[in-house]
C-alpha cells in the first residue's frame, strides 16, 4: 500500500498548471460510448479514475489510449455487456455509464458504483429520470438493470426533487438518442454540465439551457464525433492549490484557471484577507500575512462547493477567531476532521456542523486519507506541519489530483511517495 511523506515547514513558490477537470472527466469519457466514431478528448488529467475507466471501456472492447494529455476513445466495435460489481466498485462516477449504455443500447447492468464514502448518496433521482423516459428499472442482485420499451426511450419532462450533478448528467446522457423532447427541471448548474454539453452537442446532440435550471434536449438517432475536445480547467483543484499558496506560499503563480468557476470560493479567500491578483486564466497568491475566521456553507453551484470546504479547513486554522463550516450537500464529510486533530488543530464537529480555531503549529503525524478531498486537506496540512506527515491510503489523493507529486515538488515542496 503506498504512501504519502511529507517533510513540512518549507515555503512554497513558483507556478502551478491546473489539469483539466475531473468532475468532467469522468462524465465525458463514459458518454464517449454514444459516439459511433473515434473520440479525441484533450486536456486530460493523469489521474487513477481515468485509468479505472478506460479498464472498463476495455470490458466493453473499447479501445483507449491515453498519451501526455490526450485520450482517444474507439467505441466503434463496441459490445452490449454487462458491467457487473468488481471495476465498477472504484469510483462512483462509473454510474455514468448507465446513462450512456441506456442512449447506446436501450439497455444497461451497471453494478452500484463506489468512490468515497461521505455518506449517503442515494441514486433515486438518477431511477426517477430513467423511469420518466420509458425504461424499467429493477434491481438483480446488486446490480441495476434498465431496460427501455421495444420502441425506445421517450422524451419526458423531469422534475429533480433535489439538485444532482450526477442525475442531471446520467438523465442528458439517455435523452440525447431518445424520440422527442426532454426537459430537465431543477438540473444541476455546474460548469461540468455545460462541459458535457458542448461535448455532446459538438457530436450532433441538440442540448440547450446547460448552465441554468432548465435543460432541454431534442433527441437524435445517432452521435458523431468531429473534432477533439478540450476539457474545462479543474476548479476544485485550482481551488486546492490556492488554498495552498495561502496556507505556505511564498508567492505562487496558479495558472490555467476559469476565475468565474470560482467566484463564491475567492469571496471567502478575499474575506479572509489573502492577498491575491486574480486575472481570467490565472490568479497570483501573495504570502498571507494576518488571516481572519469566517463562516462557510457549502451549497449548489455557484455556491461554495462541497469538494473545497475540505481543502480549505487547513487554511482556516492559520485564522484568528472561530469558524464555522456547514456542508448542506454532504453534512457527514468530516472523516479528515479527526485527522486534523492528530496534528494538534482545534477542531470539532457538532451537529454536522466544522467549529474551527487558531492553531499556532500543526506537528506532523501518521493520518489517513479516507476520501480525495480529506486527503486534499490533509497534504496541505502536512505541508504547513512542523515535522514529518505520512498520509495513508494516498491513492484516494492520486484518483483526483493531476501529477500532484511532480506539481508539488516544482513549488519546492518535499514530498514524495512511499511503499
Amino acid at each position: 500500500m503506498k504512501k504519502m511523506l511529507i517533510h513540512g515547514g518549507k515555503k512554497l513558490s513558483g507556478e502551478v498548471i491546473i489539469g483539466g477537470a475531473k468532475n468532467s472527466t469522468v462524465a465525458l469519457i463514459p458518454a464517449a460510448i454514444l459516439s459511433r466514431t473515434p473520440v479525441t478528448l484533450e486536456a486530460v488529467p493523469h489521474i487513477r479514475d481515468v485509468e479505472n475507466l478506460m479498464a472498463i471501456l476495455e470490458d466493453m472492447n473499447v479501445k483507449s489510449v491515453f498519451k501526455d494529455t490526450v485520450l482517444t476513445i474507439d467505441p466503434t466495435h463496441i459490445v452490449d455487456t454487462p458491467l457487473p460489481s468488481g471495476k465498477i466498485k472504484s469510483l462512483r462516477a462509473s454510474y455514468y455509464f448507465m446513462g450512456a449504455l441506456l442512449g447506446r443500447f436501450g439497455r444497461a447492468v451497471v453494478g452500484l458504483p463506489g468512490g468515497d464514502d461521505i455518506g449517503p448518496r442515494p441514486i433515486d433521482q438518477h431511477i426517477k429520470g430513467f423511469e420518466a423516459l420509458g425504461a424499467k428499472v429493477s434491481d438483480d442482485r446488486g446490480a441495476i438493470v434498465i431496460q427501455a420499451p421495444a420502441e425506445g426511450l421517450h422524451g419526458a419532462r423531469i422534475f429533480l426533487d433535489m439538485v444532482s450533478v450526477g442525475a442531471t448528467i446520467n438523465i442528458i446522457l439517455a435523452a440525447v438518442t431518445a424520440h422527442g423532447r426532454t426537459v430537465i427541471e431543477n438540473a444541476a448548474k455546474e460548469p461540468e454540465i455545460i462541459d458535457l454539453a458542448t461535448y455532446l452537442n459538438n457530436m450532433g446532440a441538440i442540448v440547450r439551457g446547460a448552465g441554468t435550471d432548465a435543460i432541454r434536449i431534442e433527441g437524435v438517432p445517432e452521435l458523431h464525433a468531429r473534432a477533439a475536445h478540450t476539457i474545462i480547467p479543474d476548479r476544485i483543484e485550482a481551488g486546492t492549490y490556492l488554498a495552498m499558496a495561502a496556507a505556505v506560499g511564498d508567492g505562487v503563480f496558479v495558472k490555467n484557471i476559469i476565475a468565474e468557476h470560482l467566484d463564491a470560493y475567492l469571496a471567502k479567500l478575499e474575506e479572509m484577507g489573502v492577498s491575491m491578483d486574480v486575472n481570467e486564466d490565472s490568479i497570483y497568491v501573495y504570502p498571507s500575512g494576518d488571516l481572519k475566521m469566517v463562516q462557510i456553507k457549502t451549497m449548489p453551484y455557484p455556491g461554495f462547493a462541497t469538494d473545497l470546504q475540505q481543502p480549505i479547513t487547513p487554511l482556516l486554522l492559520r485564522a484568528q477567531g472561530e469558524g464555522i463550516i456547514v456542508d448542506t450537500i454532504y453534512p457527514k464529510r468530516v472523516r479528515h476532521i479527526p485527522e486534523l486533530e492528530r496534528m494538534g488543530a482545534d477542531i470539532t464537529v457538532e451537529n454536522d456542523v466544522i467549529i474551527l480555531h487558531h492553531a499556532e503549529h500543526l506537528q506532523g503525524a501518521e493520518v489517513v486519507a479516507e476520501e480525495i478531498r480529506a486527503g486534499a486537506a490533509l497534504l496541505i496540512a502536512g505541508l504547513m506541519a512542523d515535522g514529518d506527515t505520512v498520509i495513508s491510503k494516498v491513492d484516494n489523493i492520486l484518483r483526483g489530483y493531476d501529477r500532484v507529486v511532480m506539481k508539488l515538488h516544482n513549488l519546492g515542496a518535499d514530498v514524495e511517495i512511499i511503499e
